[in-house]
């Protein structure tokens, strides 16, 4: 299978987009906390000399300017067992919601600890299409991200419904 990426430029920085064979594998920020290898990347490929890493970077735009809020490229997660059980779950937390780490380990329901959960949401390559920001501390206080705190404020603030409006227009 064939191991390639692009470099696209985002709100957040640059987003390096990984993948392998016909599907997505990696979605990386600057300076994150658990880079790929250079191998696991790949060489690095223009978005439209792709077909499959320019809809991923087509859709990441999408979603990062508000207009998407969900996506449809395929994806393939490599890691343990542990690890993909956790990146299951945080497939399933829906645009505009969160859960806490406590909440997906009692869902896992094996006596797998909070803090195993986090190691697993901040080992997740699939930054933002696999939405480990929508994961919160007790409370809903912001804790740790791989790609910085200012990014997971940044993409739960995009992710916030609307203010309802107070009256109507007509």
């Amino acid at each position: 299978m064939t191991t390639r990426h692009v470099v696209i430029d985002s709100p957040l920085g640059e987003l390096t987009v990984a993948a392998r064979g016909n599907a997505l594998t990696g979605v990386y920020f600057r300076h994150h906390w658990h880079p790929p290898t250079a191998q696991a990347l790949g060489p690095r490929v223009e978005p439209g000399a792709d077909e499959l890493l320019g809809r991923a970077a087509e859709q990441l735009r999408e979603y990062l300017a508000g207009e998407r809020n969900q996506f449809d490229v395929p994806v393939a997660l490599t890691g343990d067992p542990r690890h993909r059980r956790v990146w299951d779950l945080l497939a399933g937390i829906g645009y505009g919601q969160t859960k806490t780490y406590g909440e997906l380990a009692a869902e896992l329901g094996d006596g797998t600890m909070a803090y195993e959960v986090g190691q697993a949401v901040g080992r997740n390559p699939l930054s933002i299409v696999v939405p480990c920001h929508r994961v919160v501390g007790k409370d809903g206080a912001l804790t740790g991200y791989a790609g910085g705190l200012k990014r997971k404020r940044f993409l739960l603030e995009l992710e916030e419904p609307a203010p309802a409006v107070a009256g109507k227009l007509f």
